[in-house]
């Protein structure tokens, strides 16, 4: 599966091709359409009696959700920025996990003693098991 900032720069590039909003990218997107599928019910002006992309996205929009426009509409760079710094955040957290985790392994090494044949473990000193 591709991924979601490959996703949203197919969107960008079918926005441009089409001509269309924010808010209709939104909306289609909603409706479940993918930005290969709006090449298909585009109108390219060779039908007349066939309505404009967007007021037809807008329709099936209304139709389906009973109301105008989406409740909150973001554009796709804003979205591509809101994963960015979602991202970052998330591998700080990763990597505070990870040194707080080497840091008591580090503290709860077990002991080794070495034999003249075998290396023998005795268990671990200072972290209470």
């Amino acid at each position: 599966m591709a991924s979601r900032r490959t996703i949203i720069q197919d969107w960008m590039v079918a926005q441009k091709r089409h001509h269309l909003s924010d808010m209709q990218v939104q909306m289609a997107r909603e409706l479940g359409f993918k930005p290969d599928s709006l090449r298909k019910i585009d109108n390219h002006k060779q039908e007349p009696w066939k309505t404009l992309l967007p007021q037809h996205i807008e329709n099936l929009y209304e139709k389906r959700f009973k109301r105008e426009k989406p409740e909150v509409v973001k554009s796709l760079k804003q979205q591509l920025i809101e994963d960015e710094i979602k991202r970052k955040a998330k591998k700080k957290a990763k990597d505070a996990r990870r040194a707080v985790k080497a840091a008591e392994e580090s503290m709860c090494s077990p002991e080794v003693i070495e034999d003249s044949e075998d290396i023998v473990q005795l268990g671990l000193d200072s972290c209470g098991d």
